[in-house]
């Protein structure tokens, strides 16, 4: 292998998406112990991506410089150790060889052409998923996936609320808890077509315009008395298995009071679990929707991370309510393979039969006309879509960043390496 490669860097380090540019002479990584070099074809892009462009992210001490935690690809190589003179180990170790079609998630550096990384965070990439439909899949279904089963503690017939509604990691989630029959689904958005979009495509039950968020007072709610022993919850099964859950709601937060939206929604009983991406801003609005017993997952600081001042923890007592936030980059590897394993068992099968977001497909909504989640990625009658909003050349990663900062899109961008 050649001693460099091409990577997107940052000039100075640091800056707006303008400093972006590919530099021919990044040093090529290795593959250790237990990791897999991967020529890579495709990468995804995330919010982390940009706050890391800006300096604003802490990124784990084990990642590369290079951004990007996404990628789809082609195993160059394994890692030495069990290996025979050329380093490779057959089906050894997680299963993996040369030649391998993959995608992963990483700790850094998808935005290259090579990547060296552990095999326990590889999967082997299905034919019918095109390399930008698997690229754009690690981190938006197990962020979805750690965000709702092992944070939220989901079980059927919870209510649930994904804010950024058709953010990649929601329309994941949105999939996941309608599958799962959730009693019902919330979202928040930024404009009406969001919000259909949300409801008619993914089956959200209902949402909410966001634009007068900063603007309106928060919803007068009298706090529930504290009790020594609460009452009853209610069945977890309020409908049969058998009949689907009511399709997902959706509230414009340029529009509307979304917190009173939706207390009334659910005639002020709140939601169970609340997935936020967009922290200081939402916090207490989160505190008076959120049901008794409820979680809060708080996974983003879009609007910052200080609080105003006068914000209230009552609700915490009264409520009894539970606050966890997560970074899924900054998990031990285990953890990590753990979610790893739960995507390939349970969430890749409904995903698998796509047969779209090829050469064509796969430029998504903006570029070529074809809508990610119609022809990208539509999985199996009945099955989970992955929905590409538009793909790149990775020559105008400025472009795509820039898409990905303007928040008018309603999936993933990829960008194809070429």
């Amino acid at each position: 292998m050649p001693p460099t490669m091409r990577a997107v860097d940052i000039r100075n380090g640091t800056g707006p998406a303008t400093s972006l540019f590919i530099n021919s002479d990044t040093p090529m990584p290795s593959a250790g112990p237990g990791e897999a070099l991967v020529k890579i074809k495709a990468f995804g892009l995330n919010r982390m991506d940009l706050l890391q462009r800006e300096g604003r992210y802490p990124v784990p001490p084990q990642a590369p410089k290079t951004l990007g935690v996404e990628f789809s690809g082609v195993v160059q190589g394994i890692g030495e150790e069990g290996g025979d003179e050329n380093g490779e180990r057959g089906e050894e170790e997680e299963g993996f060889k040369v030649g391998d079609e993959v995608f992963g998630l990483a700790y850094g550096g998808a935005y290259a052409e090579y990547i060296a990384v552990s095999t326990q965070m590889l999967l082997h990439k299905p034919p019918e998923l095109s390399w930008e439909e698997a690229a754009g899949i690690p981190e938006t279904w197990i962020t979805a996936t750690q965000a709702l089963y092992l944070i939220g503690s989901f079980t059927p017939g919870k209510t649930v609320l994904w804010h950024a509604g058709a953010s990649a990691v929601s329309i994941a989630g949105i999939q996941l808890s309608k599958a799962d029959h959730a009693g019902a689904i919330y979202v928040t958005a930024g404009s009406d077509e969001k919000i259909k979009f949300c409801v008619e495509e993914l089956g959200a039950t209902a949402g909410v315009l966001l634009s007068l968020l900063f603007t309106l007072p928060l919803p007068q709610i009298p706090t529930p008395p504290m009790t020594i022993n609460p009452p009853p919850r209610p069945s977890p099964l309020p409908f049969s298995p058998l009949t689907p859950p009511p399709p997902p709601t959706g509230f414009n937060y340029n529009t509307q009071n979304w917190s009173t939206e939706i207390l009334t929604a659910t005639n002020g009983k709140g939601i169970d679990i609340i997935i936020d991406f967009i922290g200081a801003a939402y916090f207490e609005p989160n505190l008076h929707t959120a049901a008794p017993d409820a979680t809060i997952v708080h996974l983003g600081a879009l609007s910052g991370f200080n609080l105003p001042a006068g914000t209230s923890l009552a609700p915490f007592i009264a409520k009894r309510l539970r606050f966890e936030g997560s970074s899924l980059r900054s998990r031990p590897l285990a953890y990590q393979a753990r979610l790893r394993d739960h995507l390939w068992k349970h969430t890749l099968p409904r995903i698998r039969g796509g047969g779209g977001g090829g050469e064509e497909g796969g430029k998504g909504r903006e570029e070529g006309g074809k809508e990610g989640g119609k022809e990208g990625g539509k999985g199996r009658e009945g099955g989970y879509r992955v929905l590409v909003e538009r793909v790149f050349d990775w020559g105008d990663v400025v472009e795509a960043h820039e898409l990905l900062e303007s928040n008018r899109t309603r999936g993933k961008v990829v960008c194809r390496v070429g």
